[in-house]
């Protein structure tokens, strides 16, 4: 506001500087207003006349800093004719151009190149269309969910103009028929929704009148503030299409609680100032469309498609408010055919370049056109001015990567969305890259398949590693028999330590000794089964690291085998000689703690064999 001010200051001042730059008179302008979305369109109709001796080649326009800033594209065309003699239009290049004079400060000046000298006593008419963005500032600057968004515009009744105007007015359009306040001059009318200023007659340059209008405006303010919008090129028959957009309502901040059920059951008085909703204009042969976001699929979508377009109208997770964000990917696929032309032994791509949707806003705007790789001598065609760069971008069966071509710009409008071309050089030959590596590819894997299925791959018997192999396994065969003989053992000293507990319950003497016996003779035959078993291992020097440990087994089981019969015999006498239980206990006291001792070295030296 106080840089409006300072600028409408320095405006007012300028009135009384020097004269115009040139002969130059206007002598009718023209000036519509639209406000019914969030971008602010102007367009201007002046005739211009020469009325010095020089000829004249440029027409300068002028705008106020703070206007500037926020001009997203200028248009100037040259009409020829009205009405049924209406000719063909030209359109005049335009370029900033400050002038060296004393010109008013908080001027940004814009020249538009007349197709041919305008000589004394000649004139023309010029169109121009301004479209500029974050022009309309909310006010109230916050709402709640129940409010209407109201908005202040804030332009001059007067154009700025370097040249002397013969008459000048000035139309604003609303997007409904109510205002809270508006600037009124003289020959100000408001009917339905158009506030018209004017005919204001003999203004001098510069003239400056301020005006400020306050109205309500609950139209959707989709601001995107960062759009990623990838084509993909498929000399397959396909060019792919994927927008990544984080959105943001741009209107007045929402302050306080939501509530749904408010919204859902009132949504035009409880909500008014949100939307639900978007609408994009796709070519009319889209297919293979989608929509999702970081979660997953959003199924809130419709598709609507005739011979001439394909509309989709996609719902956000939730409706949006004033400061709300959201993020979301649309993709779809369109044929080649329809956008992929050759010309002159090139190729050029023939495509939309902004968003598809309906009076959205991109502050940061960034496509990137992937070629097939192998595409070479490429370059970008777009009609206004843009950011340009190189990438490359990896995919499936890729070598050398695809060239991506990177375009960048800020403030686009639905009015950027224009055709551009891409243009490249690419051999037939190069189609057959892929295919052949998936052949090649497959053709490998079978050939070694086949290989493998005929190959003898084995060690061959007569190879020292074959042989040391065929001694290990030898080596281990012999320790687990030999451990099998061994826990054979240690059953029947179990069953002889059962027979004397047993003995000790009945008293049956001879039953104790039928078990000594039997026992003896399983002991016998599992003595002989071990010595061949050990005698292996100690002639093998596959077993040198680990046969001491098989020794001390054999020598420890062999102990406890012993002080288990001498355990077993004097509790036999014991019973014979009738011996009461408590002279039994003292007179096997020490041979039963070395029994445990070494039942204690045998266990470990089992688990040693069973890691082996």
């Amino acid at each position: 506001m106080g840089m409006f001010r300072f600028g409408l200051l320095l405006l007012l001042l300028a009135v009384h500087w020097g004269p115009a730059l040139s002969d130059l008179v206007i002598s009718k302008l023209d000036r519509r207003i639209d406000l019914t979305s969030q971008i602010v369109r102007m367009t201007m109709s002046f005739k211009v006349e020469n009325t010095g001796p020089d000829p004249v080649s440029k027409v300068s326009l002028t705008f106020p800093e703070h206007q500037a800033n926020n001009l997203a594209l200028i248009v100037a065309v040259n009409t020829q004719g009205k009405g049924k003699t209406r000719g063909p239009t030209t359109n005049l290049p335009i370029t900033i151009s400050q002038p060296d004079n004393n010109s008013p400060p908080s001027l940004i000046w814009y020249a538009a190149s007349l197709p041919k000298d305008l000589v004394k006593g000649e004139s023309l008419t010029i169109d121009v269309l301004a479209v500029f963005t974050h022009t309309l500032r909310p006010f109230p600057e916050k709402i709640t969910q129940s409010e209407s968004q109201l908005f202040l515009f804030q332009e001059s009744a007067h154009f700025p103009s370097p040249y002397k105007v013969k008459s000048q007015s000035m139309t604003v359009k609303l997007p409904t028929e109510n205002a809270e306040s508006y600037t009124k001059l003289e020959n100000t009318k408001f009917a339905n929704s158009e506030i018209k200023y004017g005919p204001y007659e003999n203004l001098p340059p510069f003239s400056y009148s301020p005006v400020i209008i306050h109205f309500p405006s609950n139209k959707p303010f989709a601001v995107a503030q960062e759009l990623i919008r990838e084509i993909e090129i498929s000399h397959w028959g396909n060019v792919q299409i994927t927008e990544h957009y984080s959105l943001i309502h741009g209107g007045a901040q929402s302050t306080g609680e939501f509530s749904r059920l408010d919204f859902q059951t009132r949504p035009h008085v409880r909500g008014a100032s949100g939307f639900r909703n978007l609408l994009a204009m796709l070519p009319p042969r889209a297919h293979s469309i989608y929509y999702r976001d970081a979660i997953g699929n959003i199924s809130t979508s419709n598709i609507y498609s005739d011979s001439s377009k394909t509309l989709l109208e996609i719902e956000p997770r939730y409706p949006m408010f004033g400061g709300w964000k959201t993020s979301f990917t649309i993709g779809y696929g369109l044929p080649l055919q329809d956008f992929l032309f050759q010309s002159e032994g090139s190729r050029f791509l023939n495509i939309t370049f902004g968003s598809p949707m309906n009076d959205i806003l991109v502050e940061n705007l960034t496509v990137k056109i992937v070629l097939p790789e192998g595409s070479k001598d490429i370059s970008v065609s777009v009609p206004f001015p843009v950011k340009q760069s190189q990438e490359t971008k990896f995919s499936h069966l890729d070598i050398a990567g695809r060239p991506t071509m990177v375009v960048e710009k800020t403030n686009a409008v639905p009015e950027h969305n224009q055709y551009f071309q891409v243009h490249y050089k690419f051999s037939n030959i190069s189609l057959l890259t892929e295919p052949l590596m998936l052949i090649f590819g497959f053709f490998s894997l079978f050939i070694a398949c086949i290989i493998y299925m005929h190959a003898d791959i084995t060690i061959s018997k007569s190879s020292p590693s074959y042989l040391a192999k065929l001694q290990w396994d030898e080596v281990l065969g012999s320790i687990q028999q030999l451990q099998e003989v061994i826990n054979r053992s240690l059953i029947v000293h179990e069953k002889l330590e059962a027979s004397l507990r047993e003995l000790s319950r009945t008293g049956d003497v001879q039953g104790c000794k039928a078990v000594r016996k039997a026992a003896d003779t399983l002991l016998k035959d599992l003595s002989k089964e071990s010595k061949p078993l050990l005698s292996l291992l100690q002639s093998s020097p596959q077993a040198a690291h680990i046969i001491h440990k098989v020794e001390e087994l054999v020598v420890k089981e062999r102990d406890l085998q012993e002080k288990i019969m001498m355990k077993h015999a004097m509790v036999v006498d014991s019973y014979e000689k009738k011996s009461g239980g408590r002279d039994i206990d003292n007179r096997v006291a020490a041979i039963q703690q070395k029994i445990t001792a070494v039942k204690q070295e045998v266990d470990h030296l089992l688990e040693f064999v069973e890691d082996i």
